[in-house]
């Protein structure tokens, strides 16, 4: 018999269900902003990880029949297409925004590297969007906005939010220093 996984949400299905209708991060005249409960968050790699020293022997990574098993593509189901439409600047009167268009495909890839790759895209089409804070909201976006709202139109990324690290970015319902005006 094969082995389940299962999440364990902080609040349960009354949790679930205002995450449900409590949708957005970072769109105002679409909806209100996402609400995520206390689960345990990843850091963005920024650097090389940490090697063992002493008689410690170095973790293995999952194998694929793991990932498999635990939901995770272990090949991208999108490789040659595009996960970000088009990026667009406007002038708010909060300050400047970002508007991420993803792609069905981008709406939908959840290989782990894909979103490494939908940043990129973000950049290619606006290199000024690189800075810690844009990345950490954007990542709260992919990994938390298009599963709550998937059919949101844009993802809004502001220059002018404090960058204060991905945890606090999720807590802060992707829109950390305030909701937008």
């Amino acid at each position: 018999m094969a082995m389940r996984r299962r999440w364990k949400l902080a609040g349960g299905p009354a949790v679930l269900v205002s995450a449900l209708v409590l949708t957005g991060c970072g769109a105002a005249e679409e909806s209100a902003p996402v609400v995520v409960s206390s689960l345990t968050l990843e850091p963005h790699p920024t650097t090389a990880a940490p090697q063992p020293t002493g008689s410690a022997a170095p973790i293995a990574a999952p194998s694929p029949t793991a990932q498999a098993a635990a939901g995770v593509p272990t090949v991208d189901p999108y490789p040659d297409q595009a996960l970000i439409d088009h990026t667009e600047w406007t002038d708010e009167v909060d300050g400047r925004r970002l508007r991420v268009y993803p792609t069905q495909a981008g709406r939908k890839d959840t290989f782990p590297a894909a979103l490494d790759r939908a940043w990129q895209e973000v950049l290619g089409s606006a290199p000024e969007a690189d800075t810690p804070g844009m990345f950490d909201q954007f990542r709260c976006h992919w990994e938390w906005a298009r599963v709550v709202a998937p059919d949101k139109t844009s993802w809004n990324i502001e220059p002018w939010r404090p960058a204060v690290g991905y945890d606090a970015t999720v807590a802060a319902m992707c829109n950390p220093g305030g909701p937008e005006r």
